[in-house]
């Protein structure tokens, strides 16, 4: 079945936000959310990290969107969209939708639609370091327009879909609270340090802390690396795939020189990834993808030395004190930055190793269990893109 195709520019009025001046307390910290990239982790927002004062709102370009608006990424996380469950203010990398009309195009059938587009969109994005999407690119995306309520047969039965699929990702997540639940009880927080573990700096307990650019000057970087969409002899891990937990689909690879020639920042499985840049200080921990891996630019990658395991350091840096040891490290008012230093410098708690290795042993049943729910969720997550291509073709 065909469907007349409109571009989103003539459906919706998108509308920017914009970032207070860090400089100033006053606009921080206020009763106002505060939305940027990182809250962009589901399809709703319903709290945000930071938030801001009424005076912040009125010195800056963001804008208060009202509940209900689909919001989405022009840079960073791009292809991602969501609604906001409350009124919220908006930084300079995301975009408001507004629908023009309702009797035209319902909102959650639009959103839907947008969502198929994820890979297309995020493939489209352009910059050396940190991709992005003009609004240009964005007003053209063209939306197949069915009759209205067919729209809201198509919204109501991916709604659906979409409930099985999120209660399989909420048993990952809940999974991943017990972990932390676990590393709270047998070693208290991080950095009240209730146990009285002997405390060091992150630097202390690091063998290797390296990134890409360890591996030469730019101008020698640009000469022996290219990346392909296409697959080839290794696979280049970036943010967006540690986020996503896919290393499949819209990834990027390198062959087998530029793999040599990275020599530095090869990766096996185990690591700790940091990221640099951006959403700076997040921590991932890589899985083992038994294929040739290289880190991408923007990262830190560091193992442990004999004084404690990867796995360990990761879960105390996941602690909500670990993410705030970090955090205090982190620079800049806009674009935000974490340095090796900054890394080394971070306290943690040094427990004995035999202790250490006993919530690995509680890790690795869990991940026995999550691997489970994990295969499930994809099942379910294919399931539902193929749902969602069909609807759109008018296949269902």
């Amino acid at each position: 079945m065909s469907w007349p195709l409109v571009k989103l520019g003539e459906l919706v009025t998108i509308k920017g936000g914009g970032t207070p001046s860090k400089k100033i307390e006053e606009y921080w910290n206020g009763n106002i959310p505060w939305a940027s990239v990182k809250d962009l982790k589901s399809n709703e927002i319903s709290k945000t990290v930071d938030t801001i004062t009424e005076l912040g709102v009125n010195n800056s370009a963001t804008n208060v969107i009202p509940a209900g608006t689909i919001l989405t990424a022009t840079r960073m996380a791009l292809g991602k969209f969501a609604i906001n469950t409350i009124d919220m203010a908006i930084n300079q990398d995301l975009k408001a939708l507004f629908i023009n009309d309702n009797k035209i195009v319902d909102r959650d059938f639009l959103i839907r639609f947008l969502e198929s587009k994820t890979q297309f969109i995020d493939s489209e994005g352009k910059g050396a370091t940190v991709k992005g999407i003009t609004l240009d690119f964005l007003k053209s995306l063209e939306i197949p327009l069915p009759p209205l309520d067919e729209q809201k047969r198509i919204a109501a039965i991916l709604d659906k879909a979409d409930a099985i699929r999120r209660k399989r990702q909420q048993a990952i997540e809940l999974a991943d609270d017990f972990l932390r639940s676990v590393f709270l009880d047998m070693f208290g927080d991080p950095v009240t340090n209730p146990k009285g573990w002997e405390v060091k700096k992150f630097g202390e307990v690091i063998d290797v802390l390296t990134d890409y650019h360890a591996n030469g000057s730019y101008k020698t970087l640009v000469k022996n690396v290219t990346l392909f969409d296409e697959p080839n002899f290794a696979y280049m891990v970036r943010t967006t795939d540690l986020e996503k937990k896919n290393y499949t689909e819209s990834v990027k690879y390198i062959d087998q020189h530029a793999y040599e020639h990275l020599s530095k920042s090869k990766v096996f499985g185990g690591e700790i990834i940091m990221n640099k840049i951006g959403s700076a200080g997040a921590v991932y921990l890589m899985p083992n993808l038994n294929k040739p891996v290289s880190l991408a630019m923007n990262q830190f990658m560091i193992r442990c030395n004999e004084l404690s395991t990867n796995e360990f350091m990761y879960y105390q840096l996941k602690t909500d004190a670990g993410a705030r040891e970090i955090a205090k490290r982190v620079q800049g008012a806009v674009t935000k930055t974490i340095t090796k230093d900054a890394v080394r410098d971070v306290s943690v708690i040094v427990p004995p190793i035999e202790l250490q290795n006993k919530f690995i042993e509680i890790v690795g049943k869990i991940k026995k269990l999550k691997i489970g729910i994990n295969d499930s969720y994809e099942l379910t997550r294919s399931e539902f893109n193929s749902l969602s291509q069909k609807a759109f073709a008018g296949d269902l």
